[in-house]
């Protein structure tokens, strides 16, 4: 049997992870034709995932003819499957290159929380207490949109805190922000549209609308974020922006710019999709509310709990306007019926009895220190550096005069220990970003930070 691991930070998903290795490997000839694999209960215990996910990764290798299921025997590799031409050496480069799970460097990628802070005493606590006092009907497939409870008190959280204009059945939850992104694409996109996008933009998205086959419009971003007088002039089938921190660049749309991207969608008849991944940590000022709030007729609203507790819990949601909830409520059940109940129940009770809003409070604190070390270590060795973005979120961005990020600058860096996210990887329109790179801080602790902007100096005063 193959050794399966799987990379929580990365942005494939952990479905598709598993599907690629074991296929991979099927293909390869390391998993022999008519070798039994583990149980899909078997699978899940050994890697630490949902055996939801196990199933799903099954499902579509039996789907395309690479396994096959034996009554009451199990599951093993089907005949005609072995392609001998992949090489063995090839398995494992591709294997350790995308799902390396231990890291040999000091990771600076933006977005990556700091897991070293998940509650896990008191989610423990509450996740036993759901299995132990809940009714037996949790335990059965559940509702496409969620469970009504975490429903309700999302509802009452995103009115709060972020000005969203909702009731419970305008959300759906879905398994991650990527899940609910993947589906709007697939939702609001047609074969004769195209996609406007912020650019540069996260892999994420850029990922979607390449398995989408998407034409994507790129509309350039500023400090400011996205600039709504370069926009297209024929209407897109819907405009992608992350206005309360805009990735990679750290821009806060301003009420103006809002404004007028809402005025742009009502004339143009397109929707707006407003991703609002990490708008909790705001460090100057007060965070700016949704442009959902101003219009919830053409704003999807989309957010994630990855960011603000752990990637490990793949739980995300979308808010949407009510002619699209039956649409986009069958692609949910579709794709994989509901996300994991029991863990919605747990963040439910997690966020009525207050210990969110006491856990966001805390790490709001963690991650201003960690950037304001951050900045303070790259004043000292990098005093003509540019910090760019506001004080929001868990990344900053910095613009080094001279020195030019590239692939062979960013290979010695992780070499030496340290790696840095160069803005041009996440541009679409290329050669507009080649002095600039994104620093992650979420995940780092102070000590890291300080040892890894120091060999980061080290590196460039060789290229410089």
């Amino acid at each position: 049997m193959i050794f399966i691991t799987v990379d929580r930070s990365s942005s494939i998903s952990l479905t598709q992870q598993i599907y690629e290795q074991i296929r991979t490997s099927i293909l390869g000839n390391t998993l022999k034709e008519g070798q039994k694999l583990l149980s899909t209960r078997e699978l899940s215990a050994t890697i630490g995932v949902s055996r939801n996910i196990a199933m799903e990764a099954y499902d579509r290798l039996i789907a395309e003819g690479f396994l096959e299921v034996k009554p009451k025997a199990g599951t093993y590799v089907s005949k005609g499957t072995t392609l001998s031409t992949i090489k063995h050496m090839e398995h494992e480069k591709s294997r350790t290159d995308f799902f390396q799970t231990e890291k040999s460097y000091i990771d600076f990628r933006g977005g990556n929380p700091a897991t070293d802070y998940f509650p896990r005493k008191k989610w423990g606590q509450l996740t036993k207490e759901v299995c132990m006092d809940s009714p037996k009907h949790i335990f059965g497939y559940s509702d496409p949109r969620g469970v009504q409870e975490l429903r309700n008190v999302l509802a009452q959280y995103l009115r709060k805190a972020r000005g969203v204009k909702c009731d419970p059945d305008q959300i759906i939850i879905t398994s991650g922000a990527t899940q609910a992104l993947r589906l709007i694409t697939e939702l609001l996109l047609n074969p004769e549209g195209f996609i406007a996008s912020e650019d540069p933009v996260a892999d994420e998205m850029r990922n979607i609308f390449a398995m989408a086959n998407a034409k994507v419009y790129p509309v350039p971003v500023d400090e400011n974020g996205i600039i709504p007088e370069q926009l297209p002039e024929d209407a897109p089938n819907f405009l992608f922006v992350i206005p309360s921190h805009q990735f990679p660049l750290g821009g806060i749309l301003s009420i103006q710019r809002r404004l007028m991207l809402i005025e742009y969608a009502r004339k143009s008849g397109c929707y707006i999709v407003e991703d609002d991944y990490d708008s909790e940590f705001t460090y100057e000022g007060a965070p700016v509310p949704s442009m959902q709030g101003i219009d919830q007729q053409h704003v999807l609203y989309v957010g994630t709990f990855s960011k603000i507790l752990s990637p490990a819990l793949r739980i995300g949601y979308v808010v949407l306007p009510r002619n699209l909830l039956h649409e986009f409520q069958q692609l949910k059940w579709f794709n994989d019926r509901h996300t994991s109940s029991i863990e919605q129940y747990v963040l439910a009770r997690f966020m009525e009895e207050g210990h969110f809003d006491r856990h966001i409070r805390k790490m709001k604190k963690i991650y201003q220190e960690r950037r304001q070390v951050l900045v303070d270590i790259i004043k000292h060795y990098f005093p003509d550096a540019k910090i760019i973005g506001k004080a929001a979120g868990m990344h900053l961005v910095v613009e080094f005069p001279g020195v030019h990020f590239t692939e062979d600058i960013m290979q010695r860096m992780k070499q030496e220990g340290v790696c840095i996210y160069p803005v041009e990887q996440y541009s679409m329109q290329k050669g507009k970003h080649k002095h600039l790179a994104v620093l992650g801080y979420g995940g780092v602790a102070p000590k890291e930070i300080t040892k890894g902007i120091s060999i980061l100096k080290r590196v460039l005063e060789r290229e410089i």
